[in-house]
C-alpha cells in the first residue's frame, strides 16, 4: 500500500487523486444547467426565471447537505458515503430525459441533484485532507477544490458540442457515464483512513487511530452549528463566504452563458470562456492553497474577493467590447473564483480544530450556497425585469469589495474571541 525507499509515495495522493476525480464529476454535473438553460427554453418553453429557481433550489440544497455530509463521512467512511451519493447522482441524470415538466426537472436537478452534489463538494475535500495529511494540507485542500475548475474546463465545452450536435438529452447520457466510470473506481481503490492500511498521516512517522465518531447523526452538526454562531471569526466567514457564493457559481455558472446569448455569442463560444476561467481557476486554487500555508490567510481572503469584485464591475463592459474583453475577464475573475476556499478553511480549522473542521466549514459553505442560490434566481428574474445582466453583475461586484473589507475584520474578531468548546 505504502512503498518506502528511493521512490516512495504514500497512498493518501492516490486518495487525493480519487477524491479529485469525483469532485470534479459532481462540480462538472452541478454547472450543467447554465448550458442546459437556452435548450430547455426552447424545448418546453419554461421561463428564465423558472429554470433558474430549479437552479436555485439545488444549489442551497448542495450547501445545505454539506455539514451533515461531514458527519456521515466520520461515521461511515468516504468510500461507502461517496459510492452511493454517485449512484444517487447517477440515478437522477438517468430520469432526467423522460422529463417533461418544470416539477419533475425541480425534483430531479433541484432536490435528487442538489443532496447527491452536496455529499461529494468541498466538505468532501477537507474531510480528506485532514484524514491524510499533516503537512501540506493547504496544498491538499486547494487541489481538490480546483476540481470544480477542471471539471467546467473537461465537462462543458465537451457537453456544450454534445448539445449542438446531438441535443441536451446526449450530453446526460455522456454525465452518466462519467459518474459510472468514476463509481466503480471509488469503489475499488478508495479507503478511509490511513489507519485502514496500517500507515501514518502524510507528515507524520506513525499510524493514528481516528477518532470514533460518538455524536450523532444529524445533532452533531446542529451542534457545531450552535458553537459557531457563538464565535465571531464563524459569523465573518459566513458573511464572506455569502458573498463569494454570490459571485460565483450562482451567478457567473449560471448566467454567463445566456448573459453571452444575449449578444450574440454562441453556447459553445461561451461555454468556451467557462473553460478557459477553469483552466486558470485550477491555477489560481491550487496556487492559494500553497499560499496559505505560508501567508496571513485574512489579507490573502481581502486581495481575492478584492480583485473579484473589480473583474465583475469590468464584465458588463466587457459582453459589449468582444470576445478579447470577455477573455481578459475570464483570465483575472479565473484566477481567483475559488481561491478563497483554502484560507477560509485554514482559518476555520484553526479556530475551531481538525475534529470539528468539517462541519464547522460546512455551515460556512452553507452560507455561500445560500448567496449562490440568491444570485440563481435573482439575476434570473433581473434578466426578465430590465432585459440584462448588467446590474446583478454590477451588485455582485460590489458585494465582493464588501466582503473584502469583512476580511480584514477577522483578525480583529480572532483576538478578541475564545475558542469556542462544544
Amino acid at each position: 500500500m505504502q512503498r518506502t525507499g528511493k521512490f516512495a509515495w504514500h497512498y493518501g495522493w492516490v486518495v487525493v487523486a480519487l477524491t479529485f476525480l469525483t469532485m470534479l464529476v459532481a462540480a462538472g454535473i452541478r454547472s450543467m444547467p447554465g448550458i442546459l438553460m437556452m435548450p430547455l427554453e426552447d424545448e418546453f418553453g419554461w421561463s428564465r426565471s423558472g429554470i433558474s429557481s430549479v437552479v436555485s433550489v439545488g444549489i442551497f440544497l448542495y450547501g445545505l447537505t454539506g455539514p451533515f455530509s461531514a458527519s456521515l463521512l466520520q461515521k461511515f467512511g468516504v468510500r461507502r458515503v461517496t459510492v452511493i451519493a454517485l449512484a444517487v447522482l447517477g440515478a437522477s441524470l438517468a430520469l432526467t430525459p423522460f422529463m417533461r415538466t418544470l416539477w419533475q426537472f425541480d425534483l430531479l436537478w433541484g432536490l435528487v441533484s442538489g443532496l447527491a452534489t452536496g455529499m461529494m463538494a468541498n466538505v468532501l475535500g477537507v474531510t480528506v485532507a485532514n484524514n491524510w495529511f499533516t503537512k501540506r494540507r493547504g496544498l491538499v485542500v486547494g487541489m481538490l477544490t480546483a476540481s470544480a475548475a477542471t471539471g467546467q474546463l473537461i465537462f462543458l465545452p465537451l457537453l456544450a458540442k454534445i448539445i449542438s450536435v446531438s441535443g441536451w438529452k446526449y450530453s446526460i447520457y455522456a454525465a452518466v457515464a462519467a459518474i459510472t466510470v468514476v463509481l466503480v473506481a471509488v469503489a475499488v481503490w478508495m479507503r478511509n483512513h490511513p489507519y485502514d492500511i496500517g500507515a501514518a498521516p502524510y507528515g507524520d512517522d506513525q499510524p493514528v487511530k481516528p477518532a470514533e465518531f460518538k455524536g450523532r447523526l444529524f445533532l452533531a452538526p446542529l451542534q457545531a452549528l450552535w458553537a459557531g454562531t457563538r464565535n465571531s471569526t464563524f459569523w465573518l466567514l459566513s458573511g464572506t463566504f455569502f458573498f463569494c457564493g454570490f459571485s460565483t457559481n450562482g451567478l457567473i455558472s449560471t448566467h454567463l452563458i445566456p448573459a453571452c446569448g444575449d449578444f450574440g455569442i454562441t453556447e459553445v463560444v461561451a461555454a468556451g470562456l467557462l473553460a478557459f476561467m477553469g483552466l486558470f481557476d485550477l491555477v489560481g486554487t491550487t496556487l492559494s492553497g500553497w499560499l496559505s500555508d505560508r501567508f496571513d490567510n485574512r489579507k490573502l481572503l481581502f486581495w481575492y474577493y478584492g480583485l473579484r469584485g473589480l473583474s465583475l464591475l469590468f464584465l458588463p463592459y466587457a459582453l459589449t467590447a468582444g470576445p478579447a474583453m470577455l477573455a481578459v475577464f475570464s483570465v483575472f475573475y479565473g484566477l481567483d473564483w475559488l481561491a478563497t476556499v483554502p484560507p477560509t478553511v485554514k482559518l476555520a480549522t484553526r479556530e475551531f480544530g481538525k475534529e470539528k473542521a468539517g462541519m464547522i466549514f460546512g455551515w460556512v459553505v452553507v452560507s455561500h450556497q445560500i448567496g449562490a442560490s440568491v444570485a440563481a434566481y435573482g439575476a434570473g428574474a433581473a434578466r426578465e425585469w430590465l432585459g440584462s445582466y448588467s446590474v446583478p453583475f454590477a451588485v455582485a461586484g460590489l458585494t465582493c469589495l464588501l466582503a473584502a473589507i469583512m476580511a480584514l475584520r477577522i483578525a480583529k474578531a480572532r483576538k478578541t474571541a475564545a475558542v469556542v468548546q462544544a
